[in-house]
């Protein structure tokens, strides 16, 4: 676990100034990593405020002191983040605190800087936001009690909970290819489902839903064989995103037998900002308790530390807007508020339960932490569970109602690390929007002989 240092220091200030706005995502105290295409090049950033610290143009700058470990993590962040990600925890803790030297409030070189700032900081509006590293495997989890419970009844399930879910930290494999940085269209999809009247029929999935989870990325991973023990887990954490699972719920429901499939791999979504485990030292607690009738954790998932420090402090919340708020002028609404105690599972025993087998992970893997549901109506986080599978249409500002998400809506993703004493922390949005479906007209083609 990372220990507190001088750049989590609560009275440190920038002199950045919209670094230092109470509602930023990105005070000093963050600094998270990044990728972004400029002028036609993929680059490497670290967000400030409302800019970015352009990792090429610092390490040119010649303001890091050379050999450093902090100008090592510079070089090594070129374009993704994956060798950096690679590395030893203490060079990106290096570059964070050097970084942090030069964006505070009294730093010697800001005017050696601020000649140079085009360069060197561009607004982050500025620029087209990319998925910070390259992704090999992405996995997802189904962590929530309440989210596994709730959708085990909507099914009519005689057990509601899988038998293994209180055993183990239940998951499937993803599609990584279809992840998606934040922003930007999300087609709907076609497939298979059954209709109102029970018949199997193919075209624009009708349920449409959105799953508000958080990501872990793997930095270093492990080798083929060898497990990770729990406490260890999260030295392999580089850090975390928001992530929105995009669900096409009426696919899923008809095709899931081996796990998730066509109803899950069209889009997923991950904010574009990995906030590092290092800056989110300050909001680290102990687990959400156990209930005292849950069977004892297996040995390989019971960690000292973990159980001390396996938690985070950090609020989550998913805002919805339609076309129609849009037209009038009206905030996207607030349709869920939870918390990531709504976790029954740890990241650290994620990862080692993913391991426990040998399975190994590698530089830029993303766990996503499953749909981030609890027990209270404003914590259920997603669609389905808002409305009780389409039997309680969620009401909107507009007097607009949904029971699944409609062309032209869009899902926006926030999430905020607090703490008395600590400078909130934001991990920036993870922002979709639903487009209408393609028309099917697949061509059939002839392979060259």
């Amino acid at each position: 676990m990372s220990s507190l240092n001088p750049t989590h220091d609560p009275a440190r200030r920038s002199w950045i100034e919209s670094a230092n706005r109470p509602d930023t995502d990105f005070p000093i105290q963050n600094l998270p990593f990044g990728s972004f295409e400029r002028n036609g090049v993929v680059r490497s950033g670290v967000a400030i405020g409302e800019h970015v610290v352009d990792l090429r143009e610092l390490l040119d700058s010649g303001l890091l002191a050379p050999s450093s470990d902090a100008a090592f993590a510079c070089e090594a962040a070129d374009g993704t983040l994956n060798r950096l990600m690679s590395m030893p925890p203490r060079y990106a803790s290096a570059l964070r605190a050097a970084l942090s030297d030069l964006l505070k409030s009294d730093a010697p070189q800001r005017a050696r800087i601020e000649q140079h700032a085009e360069a060197l900081l561009p607004r982050i509006d500025s620029l087209e936001l990319r998925l910070p590293c390259e992704v090999g495997d992405y996995t997802d989890f189904l962590t929530s009690l309440h989210h596994t419970e709730r959708h085990g009844r909507y099914k009519g399930l005689a057990d509601p909970l899988p038998a293994a879910f209180k055993s183990l930290p239940i998951a499937y494999h993803g599609r990584a290819s279809s992840l998606r940085v934040s922003g930007g269209d999300v087609r709907r999809p076609h497939g298979q489902y059954r209709d109102a009247n029970g018949q199997v029929v193919f075209g624009p999935a009708p349920a449409l839903d959105f799953e508000l989870e958080l990501a872990a990325w793997i930095g270093k991973g492990n080798a083929l064989t060898q497990p990770i023990a729990v406490d260890d887990a999260h030295a392999h954490i580089f850090g975390y995103s928001l992530l929105n699972d995009w669900s096409a719920k009426s696919i899923q429901w008809f095709e899931q037998v081996l796990g998730p499939f066509l109803g899950k791999s069209f889009h997923s979504s991950v904010s574009p900002w990995i906030v590092t485990s290092e800056a989110l030292a300050p909001f680290r607690k102990a687990p959400a308790a156990r209930a005292e009738n849950d069977p004892p954790l297996m040995e390989h998932l019971h960690g000292v530390r973990d159980q001390q420090q396996g938690g985070l402090h950090l609020e989550l919340y998913a805002h919805l807007s339609t076309q129609r708020l849009r037209d009038s002028g009206a905030d996207a609404a607030r349709i869920t508020h939870t918390h990531l105690d709504n976790l029954y599972w740890t990241f650290a025993q994620m990862v080692a339960h993913h391991t426990s087998n040998g399975c190994n992970l590698r530089t830029g893997d993303l766990l996503g932490s499953g749909t981030i549901s609890g027990a209270e109506d404003a914590a259920r986080a997603c669609i389905t569970e808002l409305t009780n599978a389409g039997r309680d249409p969620l009401r909107l500002p507009s007097g607009e109602t949904r029971t699944a998400l409609e062309d032209g809506d869009e899902i926006v993703l926030r999430a905020r690390a607090t703490k008395p004493g600590a400078v909130s922390i934001g991990f920036g949005e993870c922002r979709g929007r639903i487009a209408p479906a393609l028309a099917f007209a697949p061509l059939a083609t002839e392979v060259a002989a």
